[in-house]
């Protein structure tokens, strides 16, 4: 049996359309892709300096975090008594603290000798701090006075402190005033708030910033044993403890910080908006791309409409390039996203990374950005009258 399959064979009209004007279609590809930049750069930023506000607070070694009420973020954190954490130890699933002081101190830099402020954390070198194995070993070496722990990832400001700390150089500088010398490197990575880290001693600490009271921290580290209900001693540490520290699961403290950047500074509003003109700028470039398209081919159209072809089939065409412009626009976009995230993560060393949920919100919004363009142009069919072009 001989099967005609020119007969099923269906003529691509919206693709033929699009590449008509071979130039038309490059400019509404790069009216997209720059729609689409636009989009992943905006909502990358957003995203990775939220995320990059918790950088430290992710590799906490805790369960539970003690804080005072008074802490608005890591950049505004205030002291609480010490003796909390000791009432907590009351709790029979409670089986280890670590008292953290949190403050910014000023660092020198040892090669241009310029000042620039640095997250310091004070701790007891005895007590788990870092969820990192190997970090106890190195925490060893904060037991004697002056010492501290540099992060690798700090930003080049500071100095070439790591660098030279791996050629066997001893580094010793000033902080908050006062000589330290490094004795060993963490990896951290900066925060929105904190170019940089350092990690050292309470006992360093309170020498370094003696206006601290010695029974004063801003950072309360709880572990719980692993049989614990985390939510049940939570609920029964909140009910304990007075009112002048709150408890948080460690979610929960990472959470608050993002928060405040999200909701008590413009960050969010800003970057959202920077999204959102985007994708409007895109939205105006696919409609005139769409309605130029449709009026030039109007009598086409028309005729079609003439031969019996329903307005529902045409409006079809004109959807489908909305649907091929999409495409074609979200590929250059996605490529030139990741090469301007990896760009900025190696200028700040901020964790922007294009995570898949990002690409395909991006993608959904071009899509749904070119489908709204060609509804709105498919008006113009409308008017394609037979009897009015003829």
């Amino acid at each position: 049996m001989k099967i005609d399959f020119w007969k099923y064979r269906r003529i691509p009209l919206a693709w033929l359309l699009l590449t008509r004007q071979p130039l038309r279609l490059l400019v509404a590809i790069a009216g997209i892709s720059f729609a689409g930049i636009l989009m992943f750069m905006q909502l990358g930023f957003r995203d990775g300096l939220f995320d990059a506000s918790v950088t430290v607070h992710k590799l906490f070694d805790a369960d539970l975090v003690l804080m005072s009420p008074r802490s608005m973020s890591s950049i505004s954190m205030s002291g609480f008594p010490r003796r909390r954490l000791v009432q907590a130890m009351a709790h029979k699933d409670v089986i280890g603290t670590t008292p953290v002081n949190w403050n910014f101190l000023l660092w020198r830099n040892p090669k241009t000798l310029a000042t620039r402020s640095i997250l310091t954390l004070g701790f007891e070198p005895s007590s788990p701090l870092l969820l990192d194995s190997g970090f106890a070993k190195k925490a060893q070496k904060l037991k004697n006075s002056g010492r501290v722990l540099f992060d690798v990832r700090s930003r080049d400001e500071f100095g070439p402190v790591a660098e030279w700390f791996k050629k066997g150089r001893v580094v010793e500088t000033e902080l908050a005033g006062k000589r330290v010398r490094v004795a060993g490197l963490v990896s951290l990575g900066p925060s929105f708030g904190a170019d940089g880290n350092l990690i050292t001693s309470r006992e360093t600490f309170l020498k370094l910033l003696p206006s601290t009271p010695p029974g004063s921290i801003e950072i309360g580290l709880i572990r719980l044993s692993s049989s614990a209900d985390i939510m049940e001693v939570l609920k029964s540490l909140k009910a304990s403890l007075p009112n002048d520290v709150k408890v948080f699961t460690r979610e929960e403290f990472i959470e608050f910080e993002k928060n405040y950047w999200r909701t008590s500074t413009s960050i969010g509003f800003i970057f959202t908006l920077g999204a959102a003109m985007g994708f409007i700028v895109g939205s105006v470039i696919v409609y005139q791309i769409l309605y130029s398209d449709v009026s030039d081919h109007l009598a086409e159209y028309a005729t079609l409409m003439a031969m019996g072809y329903r307005l529902k089939t045409l409006f079809g065409v004109v959807a489908r390039e909305g649907i091929l412009l999409a495409v074609m626009g979200y590929v250059p976009a996605y490529i030139s996203g990741q090469a301007l995230y990896y760009l900025v993560r190696s200028s700040t060393k901020l964790p922007v990374l294009m995570d898949p949920q990002r690409a395909f919100l991006v993608f959904f919004l071009i899509v749904f950005m070119c489908m709204v363009s060609a509804s709105i142009a498919m008006r113009r069919l409308i008017d394609a009258d037979p009897a009015e072009i003829f």
